[in-house]
């Protein structure tokens, strides 16, 4: 068998590996909020505290497990690490979260809990998308056309998700246990890779990352470029969703009515994303990833502005599927703009801190910024202010952002 054969053959594994891991984010971020008020009884503010440490613990965990992934490169012992915890997701909630809960102080349990979370998803995640981008460099696929697996897990975790709730709420831990499990068997027996091409993402052990190359890197400009663009276009996407629905339901006479459309339109929008995922890499190819992550910014800055001033909710779904060509820019363009413009050693660190750590520190902020100018100033003006945030650091993007060095035709898929 030959080399490419072999390579072509090495990549089926990596979407069921894609699937499986954000099948356990999709199916606890979704339904964490209703099993934690309905089955932990807890109330908002105590709720309230496992997502503030998730989001606490992510500025640890991010930037830690990025320097110790350029450290392993393609060594999955961090990769088996998270996974191992994430299978125990079950257990915890139903053997150590609830009777601990009955006897300790709420408090410490949320925070150990969101500790724990944001391990296994707000610093694992990085680790997970990392490593098989170097994997699709090494046997030569796309990287997006593995990520479609994880634009499915969303989808087959909305729909699993609620009817494993209204059979046993708990259920849908155990389920993250047992995808967890899976991914960690596609990890240790399905996803090889071709060791004649691991000089693609590693020299040789000498040129192992330390903290004098991590250092180096806040003296790139680029990189600071990068992250502001990310702490403001990628951070406000995710504020401007947060209570997006409750905006959307005052186009509507009936609450019903307006939970109908909206997961309608979600799933329509999934949809599209799913399809999209296939040939972004080839389009982002053509015209570049700088200029992939700069339509995303002006289409973001678009569809936040455009909803402000919406007529009716038909402008505003229409609006709203723009998000499943967002996603799908976003996520092919930043993996190839990292690899074709910083040092390929320090990969994860650069998508864990510009991408991940400084997102995490934006929506940190502006998620309680946006929440008291919702109700000072309404939705509207919020948005509009949003958009035009969005839209300022897409210019100065546009002005000050590198243009890759290297030409994607000339070196491995990524």
């Amino acid at each position: 068998m030959n080399t490419k054969t072999e390579e072509k053959g090495m990549f089926w594994s990596f979407p069921v590996s894609h699937f499986s891991y954000f099948f356990i984010w999709a199916i606890v971020n979704g339904y964490l909020t209703l099993w934690l008020e309905q089955v932990a009884h807890l109330n908002g503010s105590q709720a309230g505290i496992i997502f503030s440490m998730m989001a606490v613990m992510s500025l640890i965990f991010q930037p830690m497990f990025g320097y110790f992934s350029d450290r392993l490169v393609m060594k999955k012992t961090l990769v088996f690490i998270i996974l191992l915890a994430g299978a125990l997701i079950g257990p915890f909630f139903q053997w150590i979260f609830l009777p601990l809960l009955a006897s300790t102080n709420a408090m410490v349990v949320a925070i150990a809990t969101g500790i724990y979370l944001s391990f296994v998803l707000n610093g694992g995640v990085s680790v997970i998308e990392q490593y098989i981008q170097r994997a699709s460099v090494i046997n030569n696929f796309e990287f997006g056309h593995s990520r479609i697996g994880g634009s499915i897990a969303g989808a087959v975790a909305s729909f699993l998700g609620g009817r494993l709730f209204l059979w046993q709420p708990s259920a849908i831990f155990w389920a993250a246990s047992v995808s967890a499990l899976i991914a960690f068997i596609m990890f240790l027996f399905f996803d090889k890779i071709a060791d004649n091409n691991i000089e693609n993402v590693a020299d040789a052990e000498s040129t192992k990352v330390n903290m004098k190359d991590v250092m180096a890197l806040f003296k790139v400009r680029n990189f600071w470029i990068l992250g502001i663009f990310y702490m403001g276009a990628s951070a406000l996407y995710d504020v401007f969703d947060q209570q997006f629905v409750i905006f959307f339901q005052t186009f509507f006479h009936h609450v019903s009515q307006a939970t109908t459309v909206y997961s309608n339109t979600v799933t329509a929008q999934m949809f599209i994303e799913m399809i999209l995922m296939i040939p972004m890499p080839y389009i982002i190819n053509k015209i570049g990833a700088r200029n992939g992550l700069l339509i995303y910014g002006f289409i973001t800055a678009l569809r936040i502005i455009g909803t402000a001033l919406a007529p009716n909710w038909i402008f505003i779904v229409v609006l709203r599927l723009l998000a499943g060509f967002e996603m799908p820019l976003v996520l092919v363009s930043i993996m190839k703009y990292i690899g074709m413009t910083f040092d390929n050693r320090l990969y994860a660190t650069v998508y864990a801190l510009a991408a991940n750590f400084m997102k995490q520190v934006s929506v940190f902020i502006f998620s309680a910024l946006a929440g008291s100018m919702y109700d000072n100033i309404g939705f509207q003006h919020t948005y509009l202010i949003m958009g035009a945030v969005v839209l300022v650091i897409t210019i100065i993007a546009t002005i000050f952002l590198d243009k890759e060095h290297k030409d994607p035709t000339t070196i491995s898929k990524m």
